[in-house]
């Protein structure tokens, strides 16, 4: 397995506010008087009721559970992972930061695709590492990224991490489970794989939830279950490593809210399977009537659909016009992807005129 940053030892510290809620759990009984913490304030929030209900003020008062037990027991049984094998914190981004801080000293060097989701630089660098990016496979038909080229900068620049986003954003390419697990096999043993699954509910079929030795899975709640504006996701790995992660996170980095509205998500899974193939019917119109119209559409596996102009000039006019509407495309920030566009698989991308801007360009360019 892959070495830790050099600052977690056997002596690392220990989240010093398990919470209430870990409390009672040891105890095994309610503890319903707060005079001890911020909890036990008594602020009616009247305002706050009015305008989001009583429920939402309720929790409001309260530290979210550093444990995350009611989301990870149920995560448990929807993934058949063991709940030592998860963790809980505020979305994906929260979780790539806290991955390279568990994971990666201060100068070391992480390895990335040029193009692909940029949070993951914004973190390492803001962190101090030196990042290395290899090019896309950018070919008729295809556009993802390169495992051979990310496997081969790794050998020649000695990564301690790379980082691979699969469903891919931007592109929306997948690789099966089979591919990934030869790819984190033929890592070097110094190198973790962070391994982006954002979009993993639009790919399940070719994706399972098994941790892997030196791999960080990491999901979120904002794409299948909608649920953005809250921030909370989770990550996938071994107990080992997962208990690595918690030396180093924010405890009460989710709050009661966010953790509330993803048990109950969770809770009523036919609203999201259903959620996910109304964006699976969606994303398969709008393809559809993109490819009509003669734009080079990339298959997806996300809620989104990519299309592949023929250079960043048109892209980013295509881009600016249908602003100037008021519509908002993604147009990725990376000049290597800068002839992308990206737009998502709802119900308004396919509204009659919406995308008028693209259509008429992509006619003339015919």
């Amino acid at each position: 397995m892959p070495r830790y940053a050099s600052h977690l030892t056997p002596d690392s510290p220990r989240n010093p506010f398990p919470g209430l809620k870990a409390l009672e759990r040891r105890l095994d009984r309610r503890l319903p008087h707060q005079l001890g913490s911020n909890e036990g304030l008594d602020m009616p929030h009247n305002a706050l009721a009015t305008l989001l209900g009583e429920e939402t003020a309720r929790h409001a008062r309260a530290y979210g559970d550093a444990d995350a037990f009611g989301v990870r027991t149920r995560l448990g049984k929807h993934l058949g992972r063991a709940m030592d094998e998860l963790i809980v914190d505020a979305g994906a981004d929260s979780l790539i930061a806290l991955a390279l801080r568990a994971c990666c000293d201060t100068g070391s060097t992480v390895v990335t695709s040029a193009g692909t989701y940029p949070t993951f630089r914004y973190f390492a660098e803001g962190q101090g590492l030196v990042v290395h990016e290899v090019a896309y496979r950018d070919r008729p038909g295809v556009l993802a990224p390169d495992l051979i080229a990310l496997d081969q900068a790794v050998r020649e620049t000695g990564a301690v991490m790379v980082y691979l986003a699969n469903p891919d954003n931007p592109s929306g390419a997948v690789y099966t489970q089979e591919e990934i697990n030869t790819f984190a096999q033929g890592l070097p043993e110094h190198c973790w794989l962070l391994l982006d699954e954002a979009y993993y509910e639009f790919g399940a079929e070719v994706i399972d939830s098994r941790p892997l030795p030196n791999a960080l899975r990491l999901r979120t709640f904002s794409k299948a279950h909608g649920l953005a504006g809250l921030r909370i996701g989770y990550a996938i790995a071994s107990p080992e490593v997962i208990q690595a992660l918690h030396t180093v996170r924010i405890h009460y980095a989710v709050s009661s809210v966010a953790l509330a509205a993803a048990e109950t998500v969770l809770d009523h899974d036919t609203e999201v399977q259903q959620h996910v193939q109304d964006v699976i019917d969606r994303r398969t119109r709008l393809a559809t009537r993109l490819a009509d119209a003669g734009a080079d559409v990339m298959t997806s596996h996300t809620n989104f659909v990519a299309l592949r102009l023929p250079n960043s000039d048109m892209a980013e006019n295509i881009q600016r016009d249908l602003l100037d509407g008021g519509v908002v495309v993604h147009r990725p920030p990376h000049p290597a992807l800068g002839h992308v566009l990206r737009i998502s698989a709802v119900e308004d991308a396919l509204m009659p005129g919406r995308l008028a801007p693209l259509m008429e360009r992509l006619a003339a360019y015919a």
